[in-house]
């Protein structure tokens, strides 16, 4: 669950305190329902992509009443000037879905709403996959130190009740370097695609998630999308970009090494993806 901030936010704060009619004032003109109606920077079009995450991700309902993010015991987030919008979906009662949890929550979910479920498993921190089936089958671990054992102590259910329960129980002990891990390396940052993570592992450590990617016909140039969770545990958002608020949400590929977000910097290096 690690995410720790850094020197980002000396920049993001600089750079939104520009007003500017951008993309982002027309969102709050245009309120978009989901990530895919967001609007796209002028000579752009959004990128095709059919596969079943992508299309997955940018569906993903936004919030039309308001743009503040919450952390999950309700109150609101002390920092409201990284957000572009808000994802609708639970954060749970508990400060575990933090920044790395939101990526695997993301993935599992459309995991699940395909019925693939077999496909949805996470590594833990000790190294040890925890897949949802054995889960499900009524299996629950006991963990002691770094080693898992397993019982049969409920009845088997693929309800969502369970895959929620489940998703809390891998919060809990997997994060950012587990992640990091069981992800494979994008070693070209030009090859990024849609549900890619940019994410560095430890403690601290942080991870963002590629939720829509765009092109500029004339150009071919591309540009990017991201969303993440923070610590405490909150709502998961839509970055603004503090480098460039003209070009805000989205953000063209860096001509150097750093990717600057409101609340963390990364480097290319950082890119990943899942093995499917």
């Amino acid at each position: 669950m690690s995410c720790h901030a850094n020197s980002g936010e000396e920049n993001s704060d600089r750079a939104m305190d520009i007003e500017v009619q951008t993309i982002e004032t027309q969102h709050h003109e245009l309120k978009a329902t989901v990530i895919s109606k967001i609007p796209l920077p002028e000579g752009y079009k959004r990128i095709e992509d059919e596969s079943d995450f992508a299309v997955y991700l940018r569906s993903l309902p936004l919030d039309t009443l308001d743009d503040i993010v919450h952390l999950y015991n309700g109150e609101r987030k002390g920092n409201q000037n990284a957000q572009y919008a808000v994802i609708k979906m639970d954060v749970g009662k508990r400060d575990l879905q933090q920044c790395a949890d939101a990526v695997m929550r993301l993935r599992a979910e459309q995991w699940y709403q395909a019925g693939q479920y077999d496909r949805i498993k996470f590594m833990f921190t000790n190294g040890d996959w925890v897949g949802f089936v054995k889960y499900a089958e009524g299996f629950r671990p006991k963990i002691s130190g770094n080693k898992i054992t397993w019982s049969k102590t409920h009845a088997e259910s693929y309800s969502y009740t369970t895959f929620r329960a489940y998703m809390d129980l891998v919060f809990t002990y997997a994060g950012t370097l587990s992640l990091s891990r069981q992800l494979e390396p994008v070693p070209d940052f030009n090859d990024m695609a849609i549900g890619d993570v940019i994410i560095i592992g430890g403690s601290p450590g942080h991870a963002v998630i590629i939720v829509d990617m765009a092109i500029e016909v004339a150009t071919n140039k591309k540009v990017f999308m991201i969303a993440q969770s923070y610590m405490p545990a909150q709502e998961i958002h839509i970055l603004k970009n503090p480098i460039n608020s003209a070009l805000s949400p989205w953000y063209e590929i860096p001509d150097g090494e750093r990717i600057t977000t409101p609340e963390y910097l990364f480097t290319k290096q950082n890119l990943m993806r899942f093995a499917d």
